[in-house]
């Protein structure tokens, strides 16, 4: 069974690494969402959504909500944010009937990566 909680936050960046419009200073207003898989437990869940969003909150979107993330991620391209985002939750999310099973990041309403942590 999955579970998914989404999020939101806004940034700038620039990819440094790039050439091509992006490598100039542009912010987005980014979605994530975050996907555990598991079985429910004795309460019926596989993961509560209130300590879902604490984890997320803490962990993640205090650090990039209204950042330059380039101060965080050198080359902040939507793969690199995933994987960063993967790396700062996936041993806060992984208990005796659940584990992280995929991290997604929207940089647009139609452009976004999936990053199962490989």
């Amino acid at each position: 069974m999955l579970v998914s909680k989404e999020f939101k936050f806004d940034a700038a960046h620039n990819l440094v690494h790039y050439h091509g419009k992006c490598e100039k200073l542009h912010g987005h207003t980014y979605k994530l969402r975050v996907t555990l898989e598991g079985t429910p437990n004795q309460e019926g869940l596989v993961f509560d959504f209130l300590e879902l969003k604490k984890i997320v909150n803490e962990r993640v979107i205090l650090k990039l909500d209204h950042a330059y993330i380039n101060e965080l991620i050198e080359q902040p391209s939507a793969e690199n944010i995933a994987m960063w985002i993967w790396n700062r939750i996936k041993d806060h999310l992984n208990g005796p009937n659940y584990h992280l099973y995929e991290v997604t990041v929207w940089e647009t309403e139609t452009s976004f990566v999936t990053y199962k942590g490989e």
